[in-house]
């Protein structure tokens, strides 16, 4: 029996569940559905047609500052000899076994290390890292194009690196390829920054001389090694984005901007608010269920306490726990809802989770609430997943954007070449008609205010980027507000000039008031 639960052979379980769940998400959806995913597909576009790093939807292509560049490069090949249909579902596939491999190397390691601490068999461990992978939040993710799949798999590569490298390498060779990993997340994901911190960190604790409880010069090399790959790949993307971000118009900042700038822009403000907000999309996995504040509370303050009691145990027992930290410590600086985010890290937590449960679960007189806090856990996991794929809830947002935009697109591929669109679901606009299409709806973060422009700088923005219509793909509340602003400013500026039975509005500019 031990042998058929070899760390190995879990793994191998675990990434044959993520691979079958994942692949119910498979879909011929429109790419751009989710905005982000447009512009992963138009930046592989420019890469292989020899744009550079650059957006080919906004006129002028300006270079790209928003995202690093790692996964447009992966999905480049792809973009540059397949059709977009092909092109697009060849990278769901691709990212399916990504996700599939880091399910199974985060279960392989965390059962070779004994993650959630001595005499906890690898099934439980397997199972719940399967379970995590199943999540209809991470299905969705796995709906589109996005780069978290990449994310999680060189994640977990930079933890087993620096962790328990292969017995055949050096620690100073094991510390620079877990720092190499660390870096080529962060050029996947701006939030790889958690993962440089927490390799340098562990790297520098591990390699402490323990006879003499001092860190020497070993422990500052070993360091060095892990962080000059890492730093390198900072100050590449930083110098990138510092020079080319005079190229961007100031009211795309928001959609194209760099996160450091949206950042400053959110300022500090509502950072308890954005803290507070970062235990939401986990409660809202786990305790649907709740029919009241009262039970509410009760189930979900143990049950954060347990949490961070396994976040604190696991601080000096693997670089996930350090890396964790600052994981959520960006996250609780980031102007941005997490939940997208934490989906990420997902198998993590929730392993992290458990580690604090086994760990409380040894003292005698903790364990009927313990059980009472798992049972709850569970259950509304379960009753939220049951429901989720009875729904297929992943695919409903993605079908029904794509459907909407599906009966609006030979609109505009009827326009001409020179047309300039303005719509919500920009690059999606650009990679189907190629009609250049830049961001209607306008906005910027003001610590917990999201302030709009005013019609005055709307239609200057408008005619810089030189459109010359617009799309209402929807009753959006915020586009539908700030063109009922243009039009009361200047009437006869934009005349309707097609209406579709589901709210799709199309607009003409006019040039002259």
């Amino acid at each position: 029996m031990a042998q058929a639960l070899t760390p190995g052979r879990c793994a191998i379980a675990v990434a044959l569940v993520s691979l079958a769940g994942g692949a119910l998400t498979l879909n011929h959806h429109l790419v751009g559905v989710f905005y982000d995913d447009g512009l992963y597909a138009s930046l592989a576009w420019a890469l292989s047609h020899g744009y550079g790093y650059a957006h080919p939807n906004l006129p002028g292509a300006p270079a790209a500052i928003h995202f690093p560049p790692l996964y447009p490069l992966v999905l480049s090949p792809l973009f540059g000899l397949l059709t977009l249909p092909a092109a697009a579902f060849s990278g769901l596939v691709l990212n399916l076994v990504f996700a599939s491999a880091a399910s199974g190397l985060v279960a392989w390691h965390a059962i070779r290390t004994e993650l959630l601490g001595p005499g906890i068999p690898g099934w439980v461990v397997a199972a719940l890292v399967a379970l995590a992978a199943l999540a209809i939040p991470v299905l969705t993710i796995l709906s589109a194009l996005l780069s978290e799949p990449v994310f999680t798999l060189l994640l977990v590569a930079a933890i087993i690196l620096a962790d328990r490298p292969p017995r055949s390498w050096t620690p100073d060779r094991a510390a620079a390829a877990a720092g190499l990993a660390a870096a080529l997340s962060f050029l996947t994901r701006s939030l790889g920054l958690a993962a440089g911190i927490g390799v340098v960190v562990w790297t520098f604790g591990a390699a402490r001389e323990r006879r003499l409880g001092v860190y020497g010069p070993v422990a500052r090399r070993r360091a060095m090694l892990a962080g000059a790959p890492f730093a390198a790949a900072c100050l590449a993307w930083f110098l990138w984005v510092g020079v080319h971000r005079g190229g961007l118009d100031p009211l795309l900042a928001s959609d194209y901007g760099s996160y450091l700038a949206v950042a400053r822009g959110a300022g500090v403000g509502a950072l308890t608010a954005r803290i507070v907000d970062l235990v939401r999309p986990l409660s809202v996995l786990v305790l649907g269920w709740v029919p009241n504040r009262i039970v509410y509370y009760a189930v979900g303050v143990p049950a954060l306490v347990v949490g961070l009691y396994g976040l604190l145990r696991l601080l000096r027992r693997s670089p996930i726990g350090v890396t964790l930290v600052a994981y959520l410590a960006v996250l609780a600086c980031w102007p941005i809802p997490p939940d997208r985010f934490l989906w990420a890290v997902l198998p993590w937590l929730t392993l992290v989770w458990a580690s604090g449960a086994a760990a409380l679960w040894r003292r005698a007189a903790l364990r009927v609430p313990i059980v009472i806090v798992i049972v709850a856990l569970a259950g509304g996991y379960a009753r939220y997943e049951i429901r989720g794929f009875a729904g297929r809830w992943w695919d409903l947002a993605a079908q029904r954007i794509s459907t909407t935009l599906t009966t609006v697109l030979p609109a505009i591929d009827s326009l001409p070449p020179t047309a300039v669109i303005a719509a919500d679901h920009d690059p999606l606009i650009w990679l189907y008609t190629r009609r250049p299409a830049v961001p209607f709806y306008l906005y910027r973060l003001d610590n917990d205010a999201v302030l709009e422009p005013s019609a005055a700088v709307h239609r200057a923005y408008l005619e810089r980027q030189g459109v010359t219509h617009i799309l209402l793909a929807g009753r959006e509340m915020g586009a539908s507000e700030e063109l009922e602003r243009l039009a009361a400013a200047y009437p006869g500026w934009l005349v309707a000039v097609r209406h579709w039975p589901d709210g799709q509005e199309l607009y003409m500019v006019r040039r002259e008031p």
